[in-house]
């Protein structure tokens, strides 16, 4: 956007060399003032703009101080990402830089006088527009920050993540449903000779390019098994791939095998399908914690995961083997599974709701929603044994009869939900 304004002054200082006084006069919206009040006027403006942009990034720390503190330190990318504050910021420091461009062209001298009414009419009009995104962005920032849209926005991602990463829809025929493991498939002398790879940095595994490690596979003629998904980390030397027959592992195989991974220091939601599962999560521990003690905040995190749960449900988890246009296995790739996001998306809200009858009831109903959708036995028996789990805590740990049977009552429902499935 700062570009975007130098073209600007350069052009609109461009336009008033070209035009004449009476195509200026003509207009009655153009600035008709001197030298000195355009000037004024300019140096006004852009000293605001920068006084502006300051007040907006000074909004925009606190913001994120809050967010840190309350909803978790890991949300801060969703904050430094949102277009909305960025293009805030961008608007003041564009009018900032194209109102210091067009005042430096003005020349006050008798025979060298200049003024660039055009210019100087744009500025003020830039000035105009960034009060309305002044106004914007402080409704902008005060709702950004509130924890339900915090949850809502982290639930789309989920949403999303999804739909991204498990395209299968339900009704899927079971003949082309593959094989969860693929271990049937590997060769019998594959652990015998298959020699490891290992990772030649630390860091989170953030992608796999699965498409590359599947055309190396192909043109030396190896079977790749990958030993590690997108959000492991990874410490340095640590086994990635297994590689058959290892007699074929050379220094310029081990690093055409590394390119294919990509390591940052932060997990990501690109291919880590229990990414935005753990976000929500977060939010709902630390709502949990007794220094905030939010629980409506951890009840909104459990509808939001229990969303995403029953979506997942429906979908068929992509197989483990990939093979090529031959029909020949290539790479074997383990990844998530439907048990696996449970435990994650359930596990520490349970442990850290143990005496919160609340939140243990809207666990259950969202157990018993995830019910309607699932399809596979072991699916039915992975949520029954976290809803068992759940209310075990709660008699435990909560002391009044009546909040244990409510409890207990969630419990016979969800229970109910998943008996036919288990059947």
């Amino acid at each position: 956007m700062a570009c975007l304004a130098v073209a600007l002054a350069l052009g609109a200082v461009e336009l008033d060399k070209a035009a004449t006084e009476d195509w200026l006069k003509r207009l009655s919206w153009i600035y008709s003032g001197g030298a000195e009040g355009a000037s004024l006027l300019l140096g006004t403006v852009a000293g605001s703009m920068i006084a502006i942009a300051g007040t907006v990034f000074s909004m925009t720390l606190v913001a994120l101080s809050l967010a840190s503190s309350q909803l978790g330190p890991r949300l801060l990318r969703n904050f430094m990402r949102d277009t909305a504050n960025q293009v805030v910021l961008g608007t003041f420091v564009a009018t900032f830089v194209y109102c210091l461009l067009v005042l430096r062209t003005i020349r006050r001298g008798d025979e060298v006088a200049f003024v660039p009414h055009l210019a100087v009419t744009i500025g003020v009009l830039l000035a105009i527009v960034s009060i309305g995104v002044l106004i914007y962005f402080i409704h902008h920032v005060s709702v950004s920050i509130q924890a339900d849209e915090v949850v809502a926005q982290v639930g789309r991602e989920l949403v999303d993540g999804i739909d991204r990463l498990f395209p299968g829809h339900l009704g899927k025929p079971a003949s082309e449903v593959s094989s969860a493991t693929g271990e049937a498939d590997l060769p019998s002398a594959f652990s015998r000779e298959a020699r490891p790879v290992g990772a030649l940095e630390d860091g989170y595994l953030q992608q796999i390019a699965a498409e590359a490690l599947m055309d190396l596979a192909a043109e030396e003629d190896l079977l790749l098994r990958l030993e590690c998904r997108p959000g492991h980390y990874l410490v340095k030397g640590r086994v990635m791939v297994m590689v058959w027959p290892g007699d074929r592992v050379t220094d310029t195989l081990v690093e055409k095998i590394n390119a294919a991974f990509v390591l940052g220091d932060q997990r990501t939601a690109t291919q880590d399908a229990e990414f935005s599962f753990k976000q929500l999560v977060e939010i709902a521990v630390r709502a949990l914690s007794p220094g905030i003690n939010d629980p409506f905040t951890a009840i909104a995190c459990v509808d939001r995961l229990g969303s995403g749960l029953c979506r997942l449900a429906e979908r068929d988890l992509p197989s483990s083997c990939r093979f090529d246009a031959h029909g020949r296995l290539r790479l074997v790739a383990p990844g998530s599974t439907f048990a696996g996001i449970v435990d994650t998306s359930l596990n520490q809200i349970r442990q850290s709701a143990r005496s919160n009858p609340a939140v243990a009831i809207r666990m259950l109903d969202a157990i018993a929603q995830v019910a309607n959708h699932v399809r596979h036995a072991q699916d039915a028996a992975c949520l029954q044994r976290h809803a068992a789990m759940i209310v075990r805590g709660a008699r435990e740990t909560v002391p009044e009869a009546d909040d244990l049977r409510a409890v207990e009552a969630a419990f016979t429902a969800a229970s109910q939900a998943l008996r036919g499935i288990e059947s």
